[in-house]
């Protein structure tokens, strides 16, 4: 009595290339079926004599070639969508924590400690310009005072966001913290017309975290909404 095969061996044994010609044979139309097929597959270099060769050789070709490009840019577009869904998440927990503060001691405590965490960088301070420009001010862990016109020369007149790639970190802005930020954001605060220009600093460890380039309308509507907390805290009239 003849023994039926494993079903598992018969799994693990590869087909003979006579069986593939011969499924290809019966199911002509297997390929259109899967088309994704047609970008492993290596097509045949046909000559068609007299030194004359078959186009489509080098037509099937290309089309591998755009659709492993395509494939790429697909995957970099998902990474990109995955990063900027994280970063929207990340900056809606920081407004949270800011619209929850219950003093203005308790607003700086979360600009400057709990902001780092959840945006994960390594450092966040406030940095206000000051006629009496004495650097960290009394009783803060992050708010420096900065001289007169500080701001606009970091980050120019009409600019409300400058992101850098720092060889060093300015003490000013960071404090101790300076010798760990590789990159940094600078973001204008507008708290008020009368009152002097602020700057929300972000610093990071990552020379990649800021770069030049990268989108800054998250980080701008955070800054947005760290001058309405201020600006409400300190009952300052509107700008």
């Amino acid at each position: 009595m003849t023994s039926r095969p494993d079903k598992a061996s018969s799994r693990d044994t590869a087909p003979e290339s006579h069986e593939v010609r011969q499924y290809l044979s019966d199911n002509p139309d297997f390929l259109t079926a899967h088309p994704d097929l047609l970008t492993e597959l290596t097509p045949p270099a046909h000559h068609q004599g007299d030194g004359v060769l078959d186009m489509q050789h080098y037509m099937i070709d290309r089309l591998q070639k755009q659709v492993v490009a395509l494939r790429s840019e697909q995957q970099d577009l998902i990474a990109a969508s995955r990063s900027n869904m994280m970063s929207q998440a990340r900056i809606h927990a920081a407004v949270l924590s800011l619209m929850q503060a219950r003093t203005f001691e308790h607003l700086i405590e979360v600009v400057t400690t709990d902001l780092a965490n959840q945006l994960d960088v390594d450092v966040v301070t406030l940095c206000v310009e000051s006629d009496t420009y004495a650097a960290k001010v009394a009783g803060t862990d992050g708010v420096f005072t900065i001289p007169q016109g500080r701001v606009d020369e970091m980050l120019g007149e009409d600019r409300d966001i400058f992101l850098r790639e720092d060889e060093f970190a300015e003490h000013g802005l960071f404090g101790g913290a300076s010798t760990l930020v590789k990159s940094s954001a600078l973001v204008r605060l507008r708290i008020n017309s009368m009152g002097p220009s602020a700057v929300l600093a972000l610093g990071s460890r990552d020379s990649d975290r800021f770069h030049p380039g990268q989108g800054t309308e998250l980080l701008c509507f955070l800054s947005r909404v760290v001058a309405q907390c201020l600006k409400g805290w300190l009952n300052l009239p509107p700008s």
